[in-house]
């Protein structure tokens, strides 16, 4: 994936939306991608058993213990793209959200939308 570039301004700004968005902690979200409902939802990319979701909460984990210094142009691209799922995602909601597919791949995300 091509990245690009950001700005400190720019830098700030998708930090923030981030930090708001992904309401879960790493260890919330490690514990939820532990349960078999995480591992059920998702598309999943030929042979591989593990879900884009799924794949992407291991990752926001990571960028969450980071310090603000160690962020990489990749960690910033793949924060704007949660930002976008998760603000795609969340326009969909459901008539009954709680336990649905779209609950747990919110969740996979690290957005609980229950809070």
């Amino acid at each position: 994936m091509a990245t690009t570039t950001l700005d400190d301004q720019e830098k700030k700004d998708v930090r923030q939306e981030f930090d708001e968005l992904v309401n879960m902690t790493p260890s919330a979200i490690e514990k939820w991608l532990d349960t078999d409902e995480s591992k059920a939802v998702g598309q999943k990319k030929g042979d591989n058993d593990e879900s884009t979701g799924h794949k992407s909460g291991e990752k926001i984990i990571t960028i969450k213990k980071k310090k603000v210094s160690e962020l990489t142009d990749d960690d910033y691209a793949h924060m704007r793209k949660v930002i976008s799922y998760i603000r795609r995602h969340s326009a969909q909601e459901p008539k009954d959200p709680k336990g649905s597919n779209w609950e747990y791949s919110l969740k996979n995300w690290g957005h609980d939308p229950s809070k």
